[in-house]
């Protein structure tokens, strides 16, 4: 919540010249005001609303930026010396400083080992909390895809077209400063040149149009974490460890103040300075994850898996990056302050740091009593050998697993959609960009695997939602 408070801090002193705190009390009042009041149900009826607000917002940004004298439209904007070396959607091979955190990193390590809200490895509270809000399983599935398409095949192109405007516009941060000489030296940062083209380049009536679209996108953001935050406070530590036996009326109340006092620990956080730039922002998130990803896989598929090992690995990540923000860069002992600096590097140490951390600990300590494993097995159905062991003393205690409620599970099948819609959502998001750098044979083979991919996966799906009750006598 600081992170995309400090966007809207930046947001707003290029565009209205306010300062952090006008722009913390603003957003603070409008946002926890409509959170608190209305729940779930108000999230995610604003969420839908701003989430096409926002959109709108953003496309028309991008249509100014390339219209914009100085860019002179597409194929200018495409060609221009300050944008020609950057429109390479894989980095240089033969620079590790780029290949190994953009492309070797991600794809290696950081999808499965690294948690952070909105792309959470075995899911996570984040997107949980809108699936169990779907009237069925099915829906929750398609609307968790519908996500993934919008989130990283729609969204990233209007803003990386305003961007690449930028580099034209605002070649360096002295340009920047030049154009806005009231702006404060500190808010000065890269990020800085969205706001910066927005007020550049819109007219007088679009321009309140995108403000809107920020502020909507702002909002869904904060009241997603807020709703999701006080939940953890009013089911997870009040009612269970304060008062469980409080009414419901009480714990609405509990709600509300946990969502006040949570966007004033945000609005502390980023007031203080401590925040940067959205990028520091986005590496402190990565890395008090590292590690923790895992966990959150294998207790899907490993019955030893406790609450043991998710308390483990979540205070392990978090020590592990406070110890690499704080005491590490003062510390020249085998060469820690250097590798402070390398963001890759850190994620490396955190992960295995972490993930040795959180299998010890499963391993000494008991797992969840024999009930609870029996009760999750028949509830979620987990796929893979990991389980063998639970159905076997199943069998042997003459306890019956079956649920005719439930559907079995195909795990080889689940992986195979997986692979698919990630085929068919990063086909679609490269589709796009060669498209727009009129790279045709490139975007026309992957606009054919994306479609293929999507129509597969389609196929597969349905398979996989009419599987009939697994053969426990087999298993």
């Amino acid at each position: 919540m600081g992170a995309v408070t400090l966007a809207a801090i930046k947001i707003g002193w290029i565009m209205f010249g306010w300062e952090p705190w006008q722009t913390v009390i603003v957003a603070i009042v409008v946002t926890v005001v409509y959170s608190a009041l209305g729940g779930q149900t108000g999230v995610i009826w604003t969420d839908c609303f701003q989430f096409f607000i926002a959109m709108f917002g953003a496309f028309m940004a991008a249509y100014y930026a390339v219209s914009h004298e100085a860019v002179g439209g597409l194929s200018n904007l495409i060609t221009h010396p300050n944008v020609a070396g950057r429109l390479s959607l894989l980095p240089d091979f033969n620079d590790y400083t780029v290949l190994v955190p953009v492309l070797l990193m991600p794809i290696m390590v950081q999808w499965w080992s690294v948690w952070y809200p909105g792309a959470e490895p075995g899911g996570g509270g984040y997107l949980v909390q809108r699936m169990l809000s779907a009237k069925s399983e099915n829906h929750a599935v398609g609307a968790t895809l519908f996500f993934n398409a919008a989130h990283y095949a729609l969204r990233p192109w209007p803003w990386i077209i305003v961007a690449l405007a930028s580099c034209i516009v605002f070649p360096d941060l002295a340009s920047i400063a030049e154009r806005f000489p009231e702006a404060r030296p500190d808010l000065i940062r890269h990020d800085i040149a969205y706001p910066a083209m927005l007020a550049e380049l819109l007219p007088a009536g679009l321009m309140g149009i995108v403000i809107a679209s920020l502020a909507a996108a702002y909002m869904s953001t904060i009241a997603t974490h807020l709703n999701w935050g006080s939940s953890y406070v009013v089911n997870d530590f009040y009612k269970r460890f304060i008062k469980p036996g409080a009414s419901e009326k009480e714990l609405v109340w509990i709600g509300r103040i946990s969502t006040v006092v949570l966007m004033a620990l945000a609005a502390a956080l980023v007031l203080s300075g401590f925040l940067e730039n959205a990028k520091r922002a986005f590496d402190l998130m990565l890395q008090i994850g590292a590690g923790t990803g895992l966990l959150f896989i294998m207790r899907w598929f490993w019955w030893r898996i406790n609450a043991y090992s998710e308390i483990a690995a979540m205070t392990v990540s978090f020590l592990v990056a406070c110890f690499f923000e704080f005491a590490a860069p003062k510390i020249g002992f085998m060469g820690l302050n250097y590798v402070a600096e390398i963001g890759w590097m850190k994620l490396l140490i955190g992960v295995i740091i972490t993930t040795f951390a959180w299998i010890e600990v499963t391993l000494l300590t008991q797992p969840a009593d024999k009930e609870s494993l029996y009760a999750f097995y028949r509830k979620i159905r987990p796929s893979g050998p990991g389980w063998d062991k639970v159905i076997a003393d199943a069998r042997a205690e003459g306890v019956d697993l079956k649920d005719h409620k439930k559907h079995s599970t195909n795990l080889p099948l689940g992986i195979v959609c997986m692979a698919l819609g990630c085929l068919s959502i990063y086909g679609a998001l490269f589709a796009t960009g060669y498209w727009i750098y009129g790279k045709t044979v490139a975007a026309v083979v992957l606009t054919i695997l994306a479609v293929v991919s999507t129509g597969a996966l389609w196929l597969f799906w349905r398979r996989l939602d009419k599987m009939t009750d697994i053969d426990f006598d087999a298993a």
